[in-house]
């Protein structure tokens, strides 16, 4: 056998094994997940109780989401949130609770073109360890909001503000009588002079005083004042022998006038400095900010204060009680993405149907099967049908080009406002999803019809030679 004719057949083994790797099903081209550093500025927007208390909050932000999902599969919005690191600012509790705080966070996404409306994705952040005023919050670290699709078309996606929000834990708080060090803000216990007080400390344990320490004084008027978030409060302090009446103030209006030196029979007592009683209880009120003043009533007797307990029922908390709201810094970036009708995979499809590449769909077609020509009528936001079952494929804002990009590495591309936003390459920008359940049969068999019928002919041709050359001898 020559060389050309070895050379022909092992060219046409070769295309057979070429032609096996080019038309095997292939995966649709991978695009990369959408990635937004938004950059936000929160304030109390005039909410005296808001959980930003002393300044501005900033946060950097990173909303996420797939571009290159399969039909049927969910859009998931996926929100991180971080405190600027170079901000010193931070969201501060609102007053005394006991552990089990949470903040919630919810967003806004905006849908617009054959879309129309709002998602908020939604997070909670870890529960908080026991707080007082001014104490850091834990920020929760990601909202999301999976969304199901069930019309294809272009959405337009914008995020919107952020609001923040506190929910308190049920249950009380003891808040001792101890200086500024031990309440650091302006919300501790306030009392009316260093002249009219004196601290006590390091009573004995036996006693029962909260910390073992106390506050006393034996002048008419001097009082201990705490403002409070919450439901309702206690005072603490002791009985004994020698104490005068108190009046009680509860947000200004005395309630109650009580006698430390009697017991709950209002019998007198014969002891000295009983600790740790309730002394008064405050009834349960709406939930909000109130304040507690004890004051000493007469120029008889002693009086003590020794601590205040703080309730709160969360199931009276109401929703955006200490809310903040958080506004983008810069103009709001916004990302295209192309919504897919794609296969439906219960449809087995027919091998010979081979789709004319230049066969443009009517634009004006009113078939809802058309993916091309979604019905904009029927978005699935806010109108009961949900969004499915649908392929998200990016498509750069004003870009007209049909034409399929090379497949590539899967990567992150950063968004940062107010830049012009930019959509994620890599998928493909037709508007319709790739079909990866069609089989070009056809082409298969015009490829080895081709390859057989050049190994038949170079074999057919080497038997005429021979016959010309056994000819030649005879």
């Amino acid at each position: 056998m020559s060389r050309w004719h070895k050379a022909l057949i092992a060219a046409s083994i070769g295309s057979v094994v070429t032609l096996g790797v080019v038309v095997l099903p292939g995966v649709p081209a991978s695009a990369a997940p959408a990635d937004l550093v938004i950059d936000y500025t929160c304030t109390s927007d005039g909410n005296t109780s808001s959980i930003v208390r002393h300044g501005a909050v900033k946060l950097r932000t990173n909303l996420t989401f797939a571009t290159d999902l399969a039909v049927g599969g969910p859009l998931n919005f996926a929100w991180k949130l971080a405190y600027t690191g170079s901000d010193p600012n931070r969201l501060q509790s609102p007053g005394y609770f006991k552990a089990g705080g949470l903040v919630h966070a919810t967003g806004r996404i905006k849908l617009e073109k054959d879309w129309k409306g709002i998602l908020e994705p939604q997070g909670v952040s870890d529960p908080a360890e026991a707080l007082r005023p001014d104490d850091e919050l834990p920020l929760p670290e990601l909202m999301n909001d999976p969304g199901l699709t069930n019309k294809a078309g272009v959405v337009k996606i914008t995020p919107q503000d952020i609001e923040l929000d506190f929910t308190p834990p049920d249950g009380p708080v003891t808040v001792n009588d101890g200086d500024d060090a031990d309440n650091p803000s302006d919300m501790q216990i306030v009392y009316s002079g260093i002249a009219d007080w004196t601290p006590q400390t390091g009573l004995p344990g036996s006693e029962h005083h909260v910390h073992n320490d106390l506050h006393h004084t034996t002048k008419m008027g001097a009082y201990a004042e705490l403002k409070f978030v919450g439901t309702s409060v206690k005072y603490i302090g002791p009985t004994d022998k020698d104490a005068g009446p108190v009046n009680v103030y509860i947000d200004g209006a005395l309630v109650s006038t009580i006698d430390p030196s009697r017991d709950a029979d209002d019998d007198p007592v014969n002891h000295d400095l009983d600790g740790g009683k309730t002394l008064y209880t405050m009834p349960a009120q709406d939930y909000g900010q109130h304040t507690i003043r004890v004051e000493k009533a007469t120029d008889q007797g002693d009086m003590w204060v020794d601590a205040f307990e703080v309730s709160t029922t969360t199931a009276e908390t109401p929703t955006g009680f200490h809310k903040a709201k958080c506004s983008i810094v810069g103009t709001a970036p916004s990302v295209e993405v192309t919504i897919g009708g794609g296969t439906d995979p219960t449809d087995d499809p027919d091998p010979t149907d081979d789709p004319d590449p230049t066969d443009d769909p009517d634009p004006n077609d009113p078939d809802p099967g058309n993916p091309g020509n979604p019905d904009p009528g029927n978005n699935g936001v806010g109108d009961g049908d949900g969004l499915t079952n649908v392929v998200v494929i990016p498509q750069a804002s004003g870009t007209t080009s049909s034409t399929p990009k090379s497949t590539g590495p899967t990567a992150t591309k950063y968004y940062k406002a107010p830049q012009v936003a930019k959509t994620p390459s890599g998928g493909v920008e037709t508007g319709v999803a790739p079909d990866g359940e069609r089989h070009p049969y056809g082409l298969m068999a015009g490829g080895m019809a081709l390859v057989m019928g050049t190994a038949g002919g170079g074999l057919l041709m080497r038997r005429r030679r021979a016959e010309h050359a056994g000819g030649a001898h005879s």
